[in-house]
């Protein structure tokens, strides 16, 4: 398997383009802010051929190049239901405005074709499979996708700002819930195996193990209590 992944544009977000190999179809996930050069440098450099845009949550970091990639490449977005209105109107999402000089170099909407996630979903694109949870907590509609273990290839999950290298995602912006967060983090990530390896949508690459004994926000859901106060990451 291939998975090709580089932070793109002012917040640094996690772009990820994952296929069974170089030389063959491939989903995009997360194309964000100024993505959108990365992700045609990385559909050469590996000859791959997008026939899908998934997304983890509707955050302008996340999906702000959404609309020139499938646009550029006719294929369609798949997001969840409680956040397609963030592609059309960021700033409702973010309860104030992210800035003009920034909106001006966004294009803001639906690409042609939108499709909606629902949890437990199974989705079968580019000849690989991504089971969706529902994860909700730094946004009402946030999703995760975890791709099934292989002969020679761990389970990886998508995170997206649910779950970071040391950290979890933000609820202090609209549709936010610490609650709702503590409920995901339970429920999606604690049965996951410790060798399951996390990419998310912001810094670097770990697994649910090293989460599980490190994390302080896991540590504190797995244990049942409530998360200590520390630093959290995302728009």
């Amino acid at each position: 398997m291939l998975i090709a992944g580089f932070p793109a544009g002012a917040w640094g977000t996690n772009c990820y383009l994952v296929a069974p190999a170089a030389g063959e179809e491939c989903v995009i996930i997360d194309p964000g802010h100024q993505a959108a050069e990365g992700v045609e440098e990385a559909l050469k450099k590996h000859r791959l051929k997008p026939v899908a845009v998934v997304l983890t949550h509707g955050h302008i970091d996340h999906v702000a190049s959404v609309v020139p990639v499938c646009g550029a490449h006719d294929v369609p977005a798949w997001i969840h239901p409680e956040d397609r209105f963030m592609m059309s109107d960021p700033e409702k999402a973010l309860g104030r405005s992210i800035g003009m000089p920034l909106m001006g170099e966004l294009t803001v909407g639906e690409p042609d074709d939108v499709r909606e996630l629902a949890d437990g979903a199974k989705l079968e694109l580019a000849g690989l499979e991504f089971s969706v949870a529902h994860a909700p907590g730094h946004t009402k509609g946030s999703v995760t996708f975890r791709m099934p273990e292989s002969a020679d290839v761990p389970s990886v999950f998508f995170s997206g700002d649910l779950l970071f290298a040391g950290s979890i995602g933000r609820t202090d912006l609209p549709g936010g819930s610490m609650a709702d967060m503590f409920g995901s983090l339970a429920r999606v990530c604690l049965p996951l195996d410790d060798s399951t390896v996390v990419l998310s949508g912001h810094g670097p690459q770990t697994t649910i193990g090293r989460e599980r004994a490190t994390n302080p926000y896991l540590r504190e859901v797995a244990a049942g209590q409530g998360a200590p106060a520390a630093p959290r990451r995302g728009m």
